[in-house]
């Protein structure tokens, strides 16, 4: 780095070499120095070396040095100083501005109908004049509202957007229009979690049937003051809006309107509960399987979900074995007092009575003895409860002497009587089940399942859908479906197996005016009187 007076002196050759070359070393080092050249004069341009990594390139005007950029050495960029000077940004991918953006009355404009995209970095959001946009899109039809303090949020617009019609409970959804269909069932519509003051929904009696079975709203954030509101009103039409914290929803138009408030906090429901039915054994001699526990309860909802739990009936068994249990069903959750009903116990088999297969199994209704078994069947009501969920299996005929009828086991137990004895004769019928009006007419369930017999009469299935055992070289039957019944014994010498049990079966019956229509599990829903009932053939759950 040099500087020169740009003056040849006249000299004799090697002085005049070394004079030219000191000016190109000037020229090639841009004038390079501490200071302005001393032979400087308007136009010259300089490389001010006061500082060594960050040197100034200087313009001499004749009277002052004006900078034009410095010059980064260890980042290798250099920083334009005058303001006016235009450059070219395209190469840089990540340019920033080192204050604000000044479009001096121009626009930002696209190319090739191209979108101008803002994008805020995690959760920052495009402010534009101190409006604060939402960082994700709303849902259709919505429209930017502002909460005046500069804060903006998507809300319903000024239209209503009709949704198909419903038929069963749902949650509507600010901005919507529902026409709902109650031929069927009541059913509840579930107001939004959340609202603003002005958010509407309109509904609608689409076939005229709300006065039959009402349209039920639930709201968490009140409806007219009340957390629950029943649409009473053959095509009834009405619009609410959400207007405060207090009074939550209100209606503010209608036609045909009517409507009741309603709390069902407070509401009764009867249950009936029934485990699955065991299988009865498998032997010539066996004993029939035992009914599933049956019991009965009526308690006070208070809301929550209650979930139902179907026990299983037993499977059946192949011949010389000890019959299957049924499994538990049950109720709870919901804030009310579980109930559960014990599997039906299993029927024993012919062994000797010193073998604990010849048993009846302990369980809701006791499995009837082999026949070689003369003590009391297998214990019914087991775990205890009052009442009583079901009775004991029969006992068995004895071995007896000389040939057959003497074997005859003993019948499963009933959720209303005990398994009957084997005799001289013939095999214990099956203990009867017990009748229940909970779906608007009587039925009987829960009966025991018939003790296997030799050559003697075959003990019949107790009333509510027991099997019946098998006859010598015959087949048993099996416990009906969905009563919880006990399965008929089997028949070693004919080769069949034991009848299986019957499945469980869960019943609650609530007030129509209350039942949410919330349900898992797909139950059978009815109406009798003032009451839904929903019969629970498999597991699930009701929302109260």
């Amino acid at each position: 780095m040099s500087q020169h007076d740009y003056n040849i002196a006249n000299a004799t050759f090697p002085s005049t070499r070394t004079d030219i070359n000191s000016v190109l070393a000037a020229i090639n080092t841009s004038n390079s120095g501490t200071s302005r050249p001393s032979a400087a004069v308007a136009g010259t341009i300089w490389l001010d070396t006061t500082s060594a990594t960050t040197p100034t390139l200087k313009f001499y005007d004749g009277t002052d040095d004006i900078s034009l950029a410095t010059f980064d050495y260890s980042a290798n960029t250099v920083n334009w100083i005058d303001s006016t000077v235009v450059f070219d940004i395209v190469g840089d991918t990540t340019p920033q501005l080192g204050g604000d953006l000044d479009v001096n009355g121009n626009s930002l404009v696209s190319t090739s109908d191209g979108d101008i995209t803002f994008t805020p970095n995690g959760t920052g959001k495009v402010v534009i004049s101190g409006l604060s946009f939402p960082t994700a899109d709303g849902s259709a039809n919505q429209v930017l509202k502002t909460d005046g303090s500069g804060n903006l949020s998507f809300t319903a617009g000024g239209g209503t957007s009709w949704q198909s019609v419903q038929t069963s409970s749902f949650t509507a959804v600010a901005g919507n229009g529902y026409p709902c269909n109650t031929t069927s069932s009541t059913f509840t519509v579930t107001l939004p979690g959340s609202a603003s003051v002005g958010d509407t929904i309109a509904l609608v009696d689409y076939a005229g049937t709300f006065a039959t079975n009402n349209l039920r709203l639930i709201s968490s954030l009140n409806i007219e003051g009340s957390a629950y509101k029943l649409l009473t009103t053959n095509r009834e039409g009405v619009t609410i809006t959400y207007a405060d914290a207090t009074q939550g929803w209100v209606a503010t138009s209608g036609v045909n309107s009517g409507d009741q408030a309603i709390d069902p906090t407070s509401y009764s429901a009867d249950f009936l509960v029934i485990a699955g039915g065991a299988s009865g054994g498998a032997s010539d001699n066996a004993g029939g399987g035992g009914a599933g526990g049956y019991r009965t309860s009526t308690q006070t909802l208070t809301g929550g979900t209650i979930t139902i739990t179907v026990g299983d009936g037993g499977a059946t068994v192949s011949p010389s074995a000890v019959g299957l249990s049924g499994s538990d069903s049950s109720i709870s959750g919901g804030g009310i007092t579980t109930i559960t009903s014990a599997g039906g116990g299993g029927g024993g088999t012919g062994a000797s009575p010193a073998d604990p297969d010849s048993q009846g199994k302990n369980g809701g209704s006791g499995g009837g003895n082999g026949h070689q078994n003369t003590s009391t069947g297998g214990l019914g009501n087991t775990p205890s409860t009052s009442p009583s969920q079901g009775n004991n299996g029969g006992s068995g005929s004895g071995a007896g002497a000389g040939a057959p009828p003497a074997y005859a086991a003993g019948g499963g137990g009933g959720a209303s009587a005990a398994g009957a004895a084997g005799s001289s004769s013939k095999g214990g019928n099956g203990g009867n089940g017990t009748a229940s009006s909970i779906t608007g007419s009587s039925v009987t369930r829960a009966g025991g399942g018939g003790g296997g017999t030799e050559n003697a009469s075959i003990g019949t299935g107790g009333s509510g859908g027991g099997g019946n055992g098998a006859p010598q070289g015959g087949s048993p039957t099996s416990g009906t479906v969905n009563t919880g019944s006990g399965g008929g014994a089997g028949d070693s010498s004919g080769g069949s197996d034991s009848g299986t049990g019957g499945k469980g079966v869960v019943i609650l019956s609530v007030p129509t005016t209350n039942y949410s229509g919330t349900t898992t599990g797909s139950p059978t829903v009815t109406t009798s009187g003032a009451n839904t009932i929903m019969q629970f053939n498999g597991s699930g759950s009701y929302t109260a």
